[in-house]
């Protein structure tokens, strides 16, 4: 007896995934891998320009929608909308994020509030949103983006380490609750990739066993991964993609 090919465990054809902050960066890249699975993919973003354009690109299958990922309603007004023209939503991946820092007598609550209403919030707000029309069809990956900041503690980043170790937390309770619906939620942990978001990150600063910093396109399997029947089995898990970072201090000769 054979299973499936692999061509057909990674197929996404007929599926509807949405992706928020999918403009640019990182999230184009998850747009663009699931778009070429053959999902029809729903771009969400507060950068209209850049998502609109990106769904006229890439033409069949895609379109974008604006979408602040800190509001209720305006999730809910997406989501909705997504179900009434295709039907439901089989995957998310809540990648929208933004990051700030500062040694800890100068993070303001200002700063504590902005980087937790968008990376911790946020994706609290985009799962539940999303969980009704999954739980319909029995079925549906929920994809999370964290960082290795999820896994350690990072001098200066607290309230984005502290919103990333929120999502790896909010993964589990969700995985453990909604298994018997069907519904699979992963965290992915990239570690430096090179994006607008850091810019300013230096990577010579950092042990990177594999010899350099990332870029989109080394998530972009990981999240085919997840959201196909490739890893139908899989729930609850921390992927991490991070070129080694979070292995160890490697001796240096």
């Amino acid at each position: 007896m054979t299973g499936p090919s692999t061509t057909a465990m990674h197929d996404l054809t007929g599926q509807v995934a949405l992706v928020t902050g999918g403009s640019r960066g990182i999230g184009e890249a998850y747009v663009r891998i699931l778009h070429d699975a053959g999902a029809n993919v729903v771009i969400t973003d507060v950068l209209d320009a850049e998502g609109q354009a990106l769904a006229d690109a890439l033409g069949e299958r895609a379109r974008f929608a604006h979408l602040d990922v800190t509001d209720e309603e305006a999730w809910d007004r997406v989501v909705g909308r997504v179900v009434d023209d295709l039907g439901r939503v089989d995957v998310l991946v809540n990648n929208a994020g933004i990051a700030n820092a500062a040694p800890i007598e100068h993070f303001t609550l200002a700063k504590w509030n902005a980087v937790m209403a968008v990376n911790a919030t946020g994706v609290f707000l985009g799962c539940r949103a999303v969980v009704p029309t999954m739980k319909a069809a029995g079925r549906g990956s929920i994809i999370n983006i964290s960082s290795v900041e999820g896994l350690r503690g990072s001098w200066s980043l607290h309230g984005y380490t502290a919103s990333k170790f929120a999502v790896r937390g909010l993964t589990k309770s969700l995985a453990v609750e909604l298994g018997k619906d069907g519904i699979r939620v992963n965290s992915v942990h990239p570690g430096l990739v090179l994006t607008e978001m850091s810019v300013k990150i230096d990577p010579d600063a950092l042990v990177i066993p594999l010899g350099r910093p990332g870029v989109p396109d080394d998530l972009t399997g990981t999240i085919l991964f997840l959201a196909s029947e490739a890893s139908a089995w899989i729930s609850g898990q921390e992927i991490v993609v991070d070129g080694g970072m979070t292995s160890g201090i490697p001796h240096r000769g």
